[in-house]
């Protein structure tokens, strides 16, 4: 007997020791897996060296090392905080034009998405010299070109703050919160455009050109701050939901030497999401769109009188997206992209504004335009053209000839390429690899060097229970849609498996993509481990297979969408390992809107979903981001309303769980409470969650793992745990395996 025991002792030790562990969503918020990664790199302008922000986490040292391309070794610290008296550390740092002076900003305090207040200094490279740029924390500061002065907004004006004589100007003095904003963006040009600053001094610091937004017609809202104190707090801000009034924007043009302001008359634009210097410091490039966001002009304005010419108009059935890609060339010729040929493109045009000629062309998408080099007459950029879910590197000429692949392998390459091109640093991961960090000849893409790789992470990793992420496409509703799909571990294909779908599904978007890992899939990879099949299919309305696609969900909004998670997770459900009795989907913003959706009029398919901040009324969200897509109320009220889950809650039959965090500036919680009160109002069951103060991203402290923990627990519960279907015989695959393509 005592023989026995030995033995079984011993097995169960070593089974012990050769079991691989399983990813925790602790685990994942406490930064175990965590990709190294290059910080704030950028390019010096010699083109032979780029600078990096190191930190020590332990002592908070910050440093803005230099290092030179082709030796990968550090040339020198620039900056390091433990010789400045003036500040402890810092976060972020921005070169003048000259690289003569660095401005440093510490003591961040985030606003909104990209919006934050901070403490900045401007560092001396020659003198090693600090001065602090204000008493009081401020946004978006800009080193005039010289590097003599900055500009910068503090509470919705803007200043001139003068290095030489360390004095301030005040140039607006209208601002005023919810009123009046000089120089930054407001909340809605913020989020759905994409940027704050809205000043930019022109080539030679003699001009300044800003935007100025009139928030009086903008209708408020307001969110509780609960926070920890005797009384909550109330946050007011404009927010222009659809169909309701924007701020009135206006382009005016300041002249440093004399501080006088002119207003430059553009013809009463609707929105004006871009402004942009040209090389010639006298001409100023301004995109304005109107308020379908279909008829959008890029305009010349002449400083010296205020005169505006258009260079160009697009115009388009449904929307035209906003970029940056803009770029001007020595002469001011210029470099735009385009959907006009019904794919995202390159195009090259004269000063004037003459179309010279359509640089890339194919059905495929450029997902990023990094720059042109006129010495040797190269456009580089990124595409689709190896896979819609992989992206590559390469070059061409400005005439669309002589294309180069410098980086196709399959998954994700992006490149950061030196300023004079001769150099580029390319990032590479797919689905099985971390990111690797390796140098490469910008004119023929050969590799000289390896930087830096996430060896550690694939090591440490390997005592952890992973799942292939499997790429495939699926017939649905007359398109081959990209698909992935997790499998357990030690999957057992006569076995039946509950399924689980993730879904975002917004216009443009990708989550099939063969990148590395965020954080979603790492709790995806936990899920798997426990016993669920994942899978996630990118249907109509998604991006990089062409405008036409894109565009298809145009006025009507997470109609077509839902109508394809249904229909994939019908087909799904026909595989011999999955049990139908056993689907789940959830997401996240637009996601948890498409999984809300999904539930109530799926449910023959649905039994179970998870909504996290989700939109459930297009009517709630801020115009332009909803206009775009869905013109105003007033105009298409039945796409606002058919599609909204608030008109349909009778239809709930399956397990939800609501997620909301109160303070969501963003999709506010009201589009949660009123879901809770629609669902109530139909005697309808469900689970639900508010996060107290909690923005759109649900996070801080603990949260996440809080989070995410409670929807494993909910899917264990209501999915998982179900009653499972017996088995089948393998040997019998219905059709659906062959329409799986692999």
């Amino acid at each position: 007997m005592q023989k026995y025991i030995s033995v079984l002792f011993f097995l169960m030790v070593f089974m012990a020791i050769g079991q691989k562990k399983q990813i925790t969503v602790e685990g994942v918020f406490a930064n175990e897996f965590r990709t190294e990664g290059l910080d704030a790199l950028r390019s010096m302008k010699n083109g032979k060296q780029y600078t990096v922000l190191n930190r020590d986490y332990k002592t908070g040292r910050t440093t803005i090392d230099k290092y030179d391309y082709t030796t990968q070794k550090k040339v020198e610290t620039i900056v390091d905080s433990q010789n400045l008296d003036a500040l402890k550390e810092f976060s972020a740092y921005e070169f003048n034009e000259d690289e003569s002076k660095i401005l440093l900003a510490t003591e961040i305090d985030p606003i909104y998405r990209h919006s934050f207040l901070a403490n900045y200094y401007i560092y001396d490279v020659k003198t090693k010299s600090v001065i602090k740029v204000s008493e009081g924390k401020i946004q978006e500061p800009s080193l005039s070109p010289n590097g003599t002065k900055v500009a910068y907004v503090r509470d919705n004006n803007l200043y001139i703050f003068d290095l030489n004589s360390e004095t301030t100007e005040q140039v607006t003095t209208d601002g005023v919160k919810n009123k009046i904003i000089n120089g930054i963006t407001d909340w809605v040009y913020e989020e759905e455009f994409a940027f704050v600053r809205a000043f930019a001094w022109n080539a030679d610091g003699s001009k300044i050109a800003f935007l100025r937004f009139d928030e009086e017609k903008v209708p408020q809202f307001s969110m509780d701050v609960f926070g920890t104190g005797l009384y909550p707090t109330q946050e007011v801000f404009k927010y222009p939901k659809a169909g309701e009034d924007n701020a009135e924007v206006t382009l005016h043009m300041l002249d440093v030497a004399s501080g006088d302001i002119s207003k430059v008359d553009l013809g009463n634009p609707y929105y004006i999401p871009r402004i942009k210097w040209m090389n010639n410091a006298n001409y100023l490039s301004v995109q304005t769109i109107n308020r379908h966001q279909n008829h959008l002009k890029l305009l010349s304005v002449n400083a010296k009188d205020n005169s505006v010419n258009v260079l160009l108009e697009e115009k388009d059935d449904a929307y035209i997206d906003i970029t940056d890609n803009l770029t001007f060339l020595a002469d001011d010729s210029f470099i735009w992209t385009s959907e006009t040929d019904g794919y995202n493109h390159i195009y090259l045009y004269d000063q004037d504004g003459n179309l010279m000629n359509q640089v890339t062309k194919g059905p495929w998408e450029v997902t990023n335009y990094y720059g042109y080099d006129q010495n040797e007459d190269r456009v580089y950029y990124q595409s689709t053209e190896n896979g819609s879910i992989n992206r590559g590197v390469y070059s061409v000429a400005s005439n669309g000839k002589n294309k180069k692949a410098l980086a196709t392998e399959e998954g994700t390459n992006s490149a950061a390429f030196s300023a004079d091109f001769t150099y580029f640093i390319l990032t590479y991961s797919n689905a099985t690899t971390p990111p690797i960090y390796t140098l490469h000849k910008a004119l023929n893409g050969k590799e000289i060097k390896e930087i830096k790789n996430n060896d550690s992470l694939i090591d440490k990793l390997k005592g952890y229970e992973l799942s292939a992420k499997e790429f495939s496409t699926i017939q649905i509703n007359g398109n081959e849609l990209n698909m992935y799909m997790i499998k357990p571990k030690d999957f057992d294909p006569s076995k039946k498996y509950p399924l689980l779908m993730y879904q975002y599904s917004g216009p443009g978007s990708q989550q099939v993509s063969n990148s590395w890992m965020g954080y979603r899939d790492y709790w995806h990879q936990q899920l798997a481990s426990e016993g669920y099949v994942i899978a996630c299919v990118d249907g109509r309305g998604t991006g990089f297979k062409g405008a036409d696609f894109k565009k298809s969900t145009y006025l009507n909004l997470v109609k077509y969408e839902t109508e394809d998670q249904i229909a994939a997770a019908k087909k799904l459900s026909e595989l011999s390992f999955i049990d139908e009795n056993r689907t789940g989907i959830w997401g996240w913003s637009f996601g948890g809107h498409m999984a809300t959706n999904s539930l109530l009029k799926g449910s023959e398919v649905f039994e179970t979903a998870i909504a996290v901040a989700p939109v459930t009324s297009w009517r709630f969200y801020d115009t332009i981001y909803t206009e775009r897509f869905m013109r105003t109320p007033q105009e298409n009220p039945d796409g606002y309303d058919d599609n909204s889950p608030l008109n349909y809650p009778e239809l709930l039959q399956g397990d939800f769980l609501l997620i909301h965090g109160s303070g969501d500036d963003n999709v506010h919680a009201q589009h949660s409470m009123r879901m809770a009160e629609a669902l109530i109002q139909a005697n309808k069951q469900f689970d639900w969650a508010i996060y107290p103060d909690k923005n759109h991203g649900i996070y801080g402290g603990n949260t996440r793992v809080h989070l995410f923990n409670k929807m494993t627990n909910f899917l264990n519960e209501n999915l998982r745990d179900r009653k499972a279907e017996g088995n089948l015989d393998t040997k019998e695959q219905p059709s659906i395996d062959a329409q799986i393509k692999g």
